[in-house]
């Protein structure tokens, strides 16, 4: 995707304000290192994400990361759908009631960790948070793919949140 074209890396907080949220993690700033227990090398443990309010008529949240420096075009370590619009954070580990994990880029569902090539310069991954105005419904195993093309016309507000890793 057009990421990295967007501008340099680092710099910016790591907090795209494309929408009206503002996503944000207890465990890393934006454009910071995540920790280790978050790879698929460390205990590849799903990093808690907070968001802000939604806005009225939310039916919906979703959250996706991707990873657009990957070798093969980016990569997708985490889909998760149904997350319900009062709630405002998935803690680290764990999901809210309701939500559905879907595939990541591994080909299991689920957080599938940063494990980017090793001397790699540390990859991005793009924490997106999406407000919906209606149900998604993308069933038990959505994929990135799925979300993006659900959420098109029906984002009420969205925000980014972008971590780094490197080995």
């Amino acid at each position: 995707m057009g990421e990295r074209a967007a501008g340099p890396r680092g710099g910016g907080g790591g907090v795209e304000d494309d929408g009206g949220l503002h996503a944000r993690s207890a465990a890393f700033s934006g454009h910071t290192l995540m920790p280790a227990r978050f790879s698929l090398d460390g205990d590849n443990t799903s990093p808690p994400v907070q968001w802000d309010e939604v806005p009225p008529g939310t039916r919906e949240v979703a959250l996706v990361c991707e990873d657009p420096d990957a070798p093969g075009g980016t990569f997708t370590h985490w889909v998760v759908t149904g997350i319900p619009a009062d709630v405002n954070s998935i803690a680290e580990g764990s999901l809210p009631p309701g939500a559905v994990e879907g595939r990541n880029g591994f080909g299991e569902r689920g957080w599938g960790g940063p494990r980017p090539p090793v001397g790699d310069e540390p990859h991005r991954y793009f924490f997106r948070v999406y407000a919906v105005d209606r149900p998604l419904d993308l069933g038990p195993e959505p994929t990135a793919e799925d979300v993006h093309a659900a959420v098109r016309g029906h984002v009420l507000a969205k925000g980014t949140l972008v971590g780094l890793f490197g080995r």
